[in-house]
């Protein structure tokens, strides 16, 4: 007999306090769980009779009311999804026909956001790209992984445009997946610039197929040539779409007979202390806007936060001796609080801009396109120029850089987290500092294990 279990996720929404009802559903040997994507505080919660407790108010008020009737459309949501479950297992053969593994998980998203009837109406190569962006608008996530699925879905759908054959659920096979990977890497050779001054620059379209696809389907800059990397990101992205399709839509797995390339990073280079000290102290007396940058910039090695965080740091971000602030790459989807107790030279930095008007913490410009000229410009002036191995992103070829004509804002984040590392070596409290969620794959990207720290791991065994 078939057997549906709710319970309560033990992580609670640290704004709101409510916790998602997680849902479970078993028939012999089928097991699968799934999310609801409903939501309710754990005081109205009744474990054993896994919905809402309606709780006894002898005070209507309005707030009371409020909360009476969300509990109620909560318990009455479970019930509908509840029946919704277990017809959908009956029409799919009561477990006599072999289901996907993805199932449960599948069907819930699809009831919880159901595709538009009109999608059905449509040809099929503008039904791919409905379902496609109604998955993006439905999906529940940040606000910048949104971002990152519209530009692959504005690349998908000019290379639809270009190819002779459109590309639709009937024929995405992995052959297709092929053919994109190739229209990514070559994109940025079916046009050129001409004109040196901005005024005078005008794009000129080497490709009508192209011309013809990127007047109907722009971005906000030309395309770029594409590396390895930014090519698989693509890709990789693009298969959460077709994993949450598929049942659907697609009749096989594009990506069963489709390998998507590995992302290589090279060893992370960043500003030892001894260089950050440097830079701190050089006297940019002459060039106040440098000094200010300088500031800026120091400030962001010692918190380690990622400048989109930094300019939007305020006074009152400053809590009992520390910065506290919520990672806007992380804030729409699954928000935290990140807190970073201040050193002295963050502490020094911030008296020293303590009479800044406005609520600014720092004079940050959150649209500075010159910060990280003026990075480069400030670390080749402190005399940064310790020759560093760097991995080409677009040839993958290894290239020697000194310090400064590589460095960037990003890598004050590596600067903050390669240094603790090297100190505590314990990738999750240095994870707690700086944002990263524990076991989390990025991490590995910001640190190194250096040949002292190898150093001392073997004196250990004397």
């Amino acid at each position: 007999m078939a057997t549906l279990v709710y319970r309560l996720s033990a992580k609670a929404d640290k704004i709101t306090g409510q916790s998602e009802v997680l849902v479970r559903f078993f028939h012999g040997g089928f097991d699968q769980r799934a999310k609801t994507n409903i939501y309710v505080q754990s005081e109205y919660w009744d474990k054993e009779a896994q919905r809402c407790k309606i709780p006894k108010i002898r005070v209507m008020s309005a707030e009371n009311k409020a909360i009476l009737d969300n509990l109620t459309i909560q318990n009455a949501k479970l019930d509908k999804l509840s029946t919704f479950i277990s017809q959908s297992f009956f029409d799919a053969g009561s477990g006599k026909m072999s289901l996907s593994e993805t199932w449960l998980t599948d069907l819930v998203s699809n009831y919880n956001f159901p595709i538009p009837k009109e999608v059905k109406e449509r040809d099929e190569s503008e039904e791919f790209f409905t379902v496609f962006k109604h998955f993006i608008d439905t999906r529940r996530s940040s606000e910048s992984r949104k971002k990152h699925l519209m530009v692959d879905w504005r690349a998908l759908k000019r290379f639809s445009l270009y190819s002779k054959t459109p590309v639709t659920f009937e024929n995405f096979t992995a052959d297709t997946l092929r053919s994109f990977e190739e229209y990514l890497k070559n994109e940025h050779t079916f046009y050129k610039i001409e004109g040196k001054n901005w005024r005078d620059k005008k794009v000129i379209f080497l490709d009508k197929r192209f011309e013809k696809a990127y007047k109907k389907v722009p971005e906000s800059r030309l395309p770029a040539e594409r590396g390895g990397n930014a090519v698989s990101k693509i890709m990789v992205e693009l298969r959460t779409f077709v994993i949450w399709a598929r049942n659907d839509y697609f009749k096989a797995d594009p990506f069963k007979d489709y390998e998507i390339g590995p992302c290589l990073y090279g060893t992370p280079f960043y500003p030892s202390l001894e260089e950050r000290n440097i830079l701190y102290h050089h006297d940019f007396s002459t060039d106040p806007g440098l000094a200010r940058q300088r500031d800026i910039f120091i400030f962001q090695c010692v918190i380690g936060c990622r400048v989109s965080d930094l300019t939007h740091l305020k006074k009152t971000s400053i809590i009992n001796g520390a910065v506290e602030y919520i990672p806007r790459k992380t804030k729409e989807g699954k928000p935290y609080i990140v807190r970073v107790p201040l050193n002295a030279i963050a502490r020094d930095i911030i008296y020293k801009y303590r009479d800044l008007p406005g609520e600014a913490l720092l004079p940050c410009h959150k649209y500075d396109s010159d910060y990280n000229d003026d990075i480069k410009r400030m670390c080749r002036e402190a005399g940064l120029d310790r020759i560093v191995t760097t991995l080409n992103p677009t040839t993958r070829e290894e290239e020697k850089h000194p310090l400064w004509e590589v460095a960037s804002s990003h890598m004050a984040r590596r600067c903050f987290i390669g240094n603790l590392y090297k100190q505590v070596q314990d990738p999750n409290l240095v994870g707690k500092l700086s944002g990263h969620a524990e076991g989390s794959k990025a991490f590995a990207r910001y640190r190194d294990i250096d040949e002292e720290m190898q150093r001392d791991l073997v004196r250990k065994l004397e």
